[in-house]
């Protein structure tokens, strides 16, 4: 065999090793139509990758190695159908066994006016038994979907976002869970929360949400409604050691993140739903060391610049809203299961129930809604003699507040001015999480907050009313006889 053959053999061989490899590449292909019709324009993503809808609504780009599955940005005006009535069908998991599966979406137009909606924000049913599905959690769901019939009939649609935490280290319920939510009839987005990773640990994060997504799909996606733009992202990093876990964005996270946002124009509204929340206070902090907080928040921060943005989160079982900046601010939900289903109310006081959000365009107004009770249930008050730290006081729990709400108090019917807000505890959680036969758990215990507010009558016998307007103009009063 002369040089030039044995030349040419190589470099055939080198030729055919090369196509080898381009044939290991796998390429996701599909078309995204409604009612029959193409839909131009509309972001699919691998997790990893961004691309873009052609004009006659045909995609193709190549996926991570990675990857697990293909979805959709569903644009502002459509949704998706449900599987089981609640599990949008936003996705396909992607099969690497047959290359040239065609991944087709079909989306459904959203009736009525689009840009008119409210979604729930609920966090933290963390169910552990079927008894806690069964009677509990059951009668919540009916709540919920009375409450977004009156909604619908306000000419809205309605969906809800689970901010994580769906059951308690019992991977099993997942079934009983969907079953018991499906009443509610509507498109449920979930996040991941650290009570929902393998159990038991993982050996490395990227194994942490295996269960989970094969339940409800990828961990981070994000979607359209109206002129609003929702991202729900997986920020529990799960350790690998023990059950230890911290608040953490990986790298490749921003990076889909970045991705996906260079589709939404800079002022839009955009939620972004994660169960970990971003800080304990409103104070921009870098590398946050506590675990129960993300470590790498600021950084989120920074990507999310220019855009007009609200967190929901969930993970710590009070109601918290923080006002990080003008166009920044975190909804901190109370739990759904209050103190952990022994108890009709969380560790700050706030009762269980979930928070809605209505949005009109680019106008956003929320509340929360207390299970079991009507919408003007927006605090609590306690005679003097009930706080051992403010003894004379009159003492109102305001669990929805934020920096833009009034607390007011009136002494037989006349005007007294604000109340003072401190830290303390709710007096009634304290007494709950004090009585260990009733939560069980030695480690439950009350959480201090900054939404409670007192005041010291003049005259003991005298009727006291506070008067709390929200941000909104909205005012509640409760009256102490």
């Amino acid at each position: 065999m002369t040089t030039i053959q044995q030349s040419l053999i190589a470099l055939f061989s080198m030729l055919c090793m090369g196509l080898e490899a381009d044939a290991r590449h796998l390429f996701v292909q599909g078309q995204l139509s409604a009612e029959g019709k193409p839909l131009s324009g509309v972001v699919v993503s691998d997790g990893y990758t961004c691309c873009v809808t052609d004009g006659n609504g045909h995609y193709r780009f190549e996926v991570n190695d990675d990857a697990r599955f293909v979805f959709v940005s569903t644009p502002s005006s459509y949704t998706v159908a449900c599987d089981k009535a609640t599990i949008p069908q936003f996705y396909q998991r992607i099969n690497r066994s047959t290359p040239d599966t065609t991944y087709d979406f079909t989306l459904l137009p959203i009736k009525g006016n689009a840009n008119r909606f409210a979604f729930f924000a609920q966090a933290d049913a963390q169910v552990t038994t079927d008894k806690e599905l069964t009677r509990g959690y059951t009668n919540d769901v009916k709540d919920m979907r009375l409450l977004a019939d009156a909604l619908c009939r306000d000419g809205r649609s309605v969906f809800s976002i689970d901010l994580g935490d769906i059951v308690g280290n019992a991977q099993w319920l997942y079934t009983g869970y969907i079953q018991t939510v499906a009443p509610l009839s509507m498109p449920i987005f979930r996040a991941i929360g650290n009570h929902d990773m393998e159990m038991p640990p993982s050996r490395t994060y990227e194994g942490s949400t295996k269960t989970f997504e094969q339940y409800f799909g990828p961990v981070n996606y994000s979607f359209n409604r109206g002129k609003a733009h929702f991202i729900i992202l997986d920020d529990c990093f799960c350790t690998g050691r023990d059950y230890q876990y911290i608040g953490y964005i990986p790298e490749q996270t921003f990076r889909w993140l970045e991705q996906d946002l260079s589709h939404v124009a800079k002022g839009s509204l955009v939620f972004v739903a994660m169960h970990i929340p971003c800080s304990p206070t409103d104070k921009l902090v870098f590398n946050q060391s506590d675990m129960e907080y993300v470590s790498n928040a600021a950084a989120l921060w920074e990507v999310l610049k220019g855009y007009n943005v609200h967190f929901l989160s969930g993970h710590t079982h009070w109601n918290q809203n923080l006002h990080y900046g003008d166009s920044l601010m975190e909804h901190n939900t109370a739990a759904v299961c209050g103190i952990w289903w022994k108890a009709d109310m969380c560790l700050d006081g706030t009762p269980r129930g979930c928070g809605v959000y209505e949005v009109d365009g680019n106008q956003l107004f929320w509340w929360y809604h207390s299970f079991g009770h009507l919408r003007d249930y927006q605090l609590r008050i306690y005679r003097p003699g009930t706080s051992k730290d403010h003894p004379n006081d009159i003492i109102a729990n305001v669990w929805n507040y934020d920096d833009q709400w009034k607390v007011e108090w009136l002494e037989n019917g006349k005007l007294m001015g604000r109340m003072t807000q401190f830290t303390g505890y709710d007096s009634e959680a304290a007494a709950i999480c004090a009585d260990k036969k009733k939560v069980e758990y030695d480690w439950i215990a009350p959480a201090q907050t900054t939404h409670l507010f007192r005041a010291t009558p003049k005259n003991a016998g005298a009727r006291i009313t506070v008067r709390a307007t929200d941000r909104f103009g909205r005012v509640y009063e409760v009256g102490l006889q």
